[in-house]
């Protein structure tokens, strides 16, 4: 009976959690505009958005910049999490404290937070500011997608290089790096996948430029459009490929590291 009831419990939590996102896909492919009449299979809403000019420049903005984003961010949050590592305990519990605050802190402070310090700075609201948004709240999911692996690298790989003649910038580029690579792949990827469907931080730091959330958000508010189910359901199957290569690349790891410790 318990086990019974703990099924029926969890069909239901993924029911509510998927059901709309089923039924936004199967709208993407029905030949009517309204969602609650079936007219048939068609592929038209898909062409249709292929050739909207303003969807596809959205789908330009968002795509560089993600690919922008996450290549800074990862740089950036690669070099911080290697300083961290070395800090002592105090330091580094404190660092790393204030790099959970971007993580835990609400999207719409952040997205404010920045829109008012790019007005105060006099710096016009555009593709700019938005990338430099991206990029801030994408550099404390690098770090501590990084950190782990920093964490179970010994130090003394580091030191024997320095020890052979290494100078400090090679034996990171060498020996660091090429150890920590499963991370920092790890948090590009996550950089990518945050910056491609963020909306709320975008909203607040752009004017004239927009990326696919704030087009579908501005769509939106003038009604139900079938090109929109499109699109999402092409956003959604891209983030689940991604998140399926994180989780993928994640096992991987895993079962390596667990073989490492049997085989020591």
């Amino acid at each position: 009976m318990v086990k019974s009831l703990k099924r029926i419990y969890l069909f239901l939590i993924i029911l509510f959690l998927y059901a709309p996102i089923v039924i936004l896909i199967v709208s993407s492919f029905n030949a009517s505009k309204y969602i609650g009449s079936w007219a048939g299979f068609t592929l038209d809403w898909y062409f249709q958005l292929i050739k909207d000019k303003e969807i596809m420049n959205s789908l330009y903005v968002t795509l560089s910049m993600a690919v922008i984003a996450a290549l800074v961010s990862t740089i950036l949050g690669t070099l911080a999490a290697i300083g961290i590592n070395t800090f002592s305990k105090t330091p580094k519990a404190l660092v790393l404290n204030i790099s959970y605050i971007p993580v835990v802190n609400a999207d719409i402070v952040t997205g404010v937070s920045l829109m008012l310090l790019f007005i105060f700075s006099g710096i016009p609201r555009g593709y700019f500011t938005m990338l430099l948004a991206h990029i801030t709240f994408c550099i404390p999911y690098v770090i501590f997608a990084v950190l782990p692996r920093l964490q179970m690298t010994s130090s003394q790989y580091y030191e024997a290089a320095l020890d052979l003649g290494a100078t400090p910038s090679y034996a990171i580029r060498k020996v660091i790096l090429p150890d920590i690579l499963p991370g920092i792949i790890n948090g590009a990827l996550l950089a990518f996948t945050l910056s491609l469907d963020d909306f709320v931080v975008s909203f607040f730091t752009t004017s004239n430029v927009n990326n696919l959330s704030t087009t579908i958000y501005s769509m939106a508010r003038r009604g139900i459009n079938p090109k929109i189910n499109a699109l999402c359901t092409l956003m959604f199957i891209a983030v689940v490929l991604l998140l399926l290569l994180i989780n993928n690349r994640t096992t991987k790891q895993e079962k390596a590291l667990r073989k490492e410790i049997t085989q020591e």
